[in-house]
């Protein structure tokens, strides 16, 4: 038995999604432990070009069994259109290969509503959300205020509940934002149409996945967003509303006693970020712009141009240490291609001192990048499937990345494609 979860180790946008869909060919169970649908895992392969927003990236492997688990912020309008979407490209999504945990808590309406409510009322001090609901729907949770799966099987406690919570919830719908009160009729309405849909993936995955590790089998942790979008651990009040750390894995799968043997974290060649917060080595302007084009760099969700600038060394260390990675994925290593010259960000200046060290949130808008030069390569890398095969300065890229970061890279991505990749 082996358990493997890859993360994400900066701003997120790694390109996990290709990682998880290129290794599920070593593991059984595919398991999604925290987050919602408020980013996207692309994934291209044989069967297409997708983007994922709930669903785990094991989908497209024959076999494989992939899990929501109970961490997961559950969506079920958007992930029965997903499923919808995805079928409908010739990937079956059946209760075969997915099975929802019965104690994830449900994202009902009023969260995606008062995401944006919120985000209006901050305004020019806005966090960036994605307006998917995920902030509202994870204070709710912790303030035991939402809906468990498991509760579409008891329709008459549904209903009591679903009272309940909007008596409470109309409160600061109505009173704080002066929005329109969700009625219970509307809001069981709309249970009746996708809680449905959704009740047959249902189940007890705390028992799946403890009866999975007694028999041997192999599970894959896919985790969303990055080190430096965690809750506790990120660059708060810039964060996800969820822990994206490896640590967490198995408590968002539903197997808490379940030890991770690897981490794979997954680092762009260059650094990219969606969303506000401070953002130390961001380009802008032409500059920006070139890079951008080249690695497409448009959010997967919101479609959104993602803030680009060269790989952060600080960060990525800062993001390798509380993942806790063993192994690194330094993906889109061919977008660099076209410089003369590939920029790196090797430490930080803060108030006059230089630094290896990442800053504490409250410093981090005073942060500056020290920055290196390393010589580019200049030529079309994406058809390389071997180290060898890359040119020296490529090879003495990732090297100097490696060494700076202390973690080993043990694959390294030249193209979006499944077989787009080099294994050291």
């Amino acid at each position: 038995m082996s358990n493997c979860a890859i993360v994400g180790i900066n701003w997120g946008d790694e390109g996990k999604g290709r990682m998880v869909d290129l290794l599920t060919e070593e593991y059984d169970v595919v398991i999604r432990y925290q987050g919602g649908g408020n980013a996207g895992h692309t994934v291209i392969n044989e069967c297409g070009k997708f983007a994922l927003h709930l669903l785990p990236s094991g989908v497209f492997r024959k076999g494989v069994m992939n899990v929501l688990g109970n961490g997961v912020a559950l969506d079920m309008e958007n992930l029965w259109n997903e499923i919808v979407s995805v079928s409908s490209q010739g990937v079956p999504i059946t209760p075969d290969n997915l099975i929802i945990s019965e104690r994830a808590s449900l994202l009902l309406p009023w969260h995606r509503e008062l995401d944006g409510l919120e985000e209006a009322r901050l305004a020019d001090k806005k966090y960036g959300s994605t307006k998917q609901g995920i902030a509202p729907f994870y204070a709710d949770k912790y303030q035991k205020k939402t809906i468990l799966a498991g509760e579409l099987f008891y329709p008459e406690r549904l209903k009591e509940h679903v009272k309940d919570l909007a008596e409470w919830k109309n409160l600061t719908l109505t009173r704080v934002y002066g929005a329109e009160a969700w009625t219970e009729e509307r809001l069981l309405d709309w249970f009746r149409e996708y809680g449905e849909k959704i009740k047959p993936f249902i189940g007890n995955t705390g028992k799946y996945l403890s009866d999975a590790m007694s028999n041997g089998k192999n599970m894959l942790f896919e985790a969303q967003l990055g080190s430096l979008r965690d809750l506790d651990f990120g660059i708060c009040p810039y964060t996800t509303s969820s822990n994206t750390i490896a640590a967490y894995a198995p408590i968002g799968a539903g197997v808490p006693a379940a030890k991770i043997d690897k981490v794979i974290g997954v680092v762009k060649a260059y650094s990219t970020c969606v969303g506000e917060g401070p953002f130390t080595c961001e380009w802008f302007g032409e500059e920006a712009e070139k890079l951008r084009e080249a690695g497409f760099e448009y959010g997967a969700k919101t479609g959104r141009p993602r803030r680009v600038g060269p790989i952060d060394i600080v960060a990525t260390r800062y993001g390798i240490e509380v993942q806790g990675a063993t192994s690194i994925a330094l993906t889109k290593l061919d977008v660099l291609s076209y410089m003369d010259k590939i920029p790196v960000c090797a430490r930080y200046e803060v108030n006059g001192q230089k630094t290896d060290e990442f800053p504490f949130p409250a410093l981090l808008p005073q942060a500056k990048p020290v920055m290196i030069e390393l010589p580019g390569w200049k030529c079309d890398i994406s058809g390389a499937r071997k180290w060898e095969d890359l040119p020296e300065n490529a090879r003495n890229y990732v090297e100097y990345i490696e060494k700076n970061i202390g973690c080993r890279i043990g694959y390294v991505s030249v193209g979006p494609e499944r077989d787009s990749i080099i294994y050291r």
